[in-house]
């Protein structure tokens, strides 16, 4: 069985986070996928950022959708990278891409963007919210989608497959051997995430997991030799 290792938010160990930078710099070093989040601007753009606001990423402040994309490229992502969207990552990289979405109203922006783009085979689609993933799949038939959880009860499986979703990315620091072989036996992926350190790394292949997200370059050396 193969293992993926997915760059998440690009290699934001080494990187500016969510950045164009950060995506090639993930694509250089040979990831098997580039993990990043998408918010709506005030005007209604798919910026490609993982908090609701700009404080913590940027010289900036403020929520997202209070901003329009024009304000927000004015803004220091880091290292003088800008705020792309996501037709930018798109253009920029030719990685497969995991396209993490907050809430309905992204996962109708992205829809219209994978359809005009015939993107189905090359994005996937996670988000935390189950209505999320569903919404997605009914917009884009076929589209291949992940539901993300941090804590979870017994019905974490379930809630996939009601939701449609082929895989589970789930937090590597609550995961257990009980959890992964019952996604398996529904035939549910399960990906572990964030897998930072060499003892994650041994703890997500003894549990058999699928594949991985990580902030670090190194980890996916590392994963190729590890047992």
């Amino acid at each position: 069985m193969s293992f993926l290792t997915l760059g998440h938010r690009g290699v934001m160990g080494v990187e500016p986070e969510n950045t164009l930078r950060s995506f090639v710099r993930a694509e250089a070093c040979g990831m098997d996928a580039i993990e990043l989040d998408l918010h709506l601007s005030k005007d209604g753009a798919l910026v490609v950022m993982h908090d609701a606001d700009v404080d913590r990423t940027t010289d900036g402040a403020g929520p997202i959708a209070g901003m329009t994309l024009a304000e927000l490229r004015g803004l220091d992502a880091g290292q003088g990278e800008r705020i792309p969207v996501f037709e930018e990552v798109v253009e920029a990289v030719s990685s497969p891409l995991q396209a993490e979405i907050k809430d309905v109203a992204a996962a109708r922006a992205l829809a219209d963007v994978i359809r005009e783009r015939d993107l189905v085979g090359r994005v996937e689609v996670s988000s935390f919210h189950d209505e999320a993933v569903v919404e997605i799949a009914r917009l884009v038939p076929g589209v291949r989608t992940v539901l993300i959880a941090s804590r979870w009860g017994a019905d974490v499986v379930d809630r996939a497959k009601a939701a449609g979703a082929a895989t589970l990315a789930l937090n590597i620091r609550r995961l257990t051997l009980e959890a992964v072989e019952q996604a398996h036996a529904e035939s549910v992926k399960v990906i572990g995430w964030v897998v930072n350190t060499q003892d994650h790394l041994r703890l997500a292949r003894a549990l058999g997991l699928d594949g991985a997200t990580t902030d670090f370059p190194e980890v996916r050396r590392a994963g190729r030799f590890t047992a």
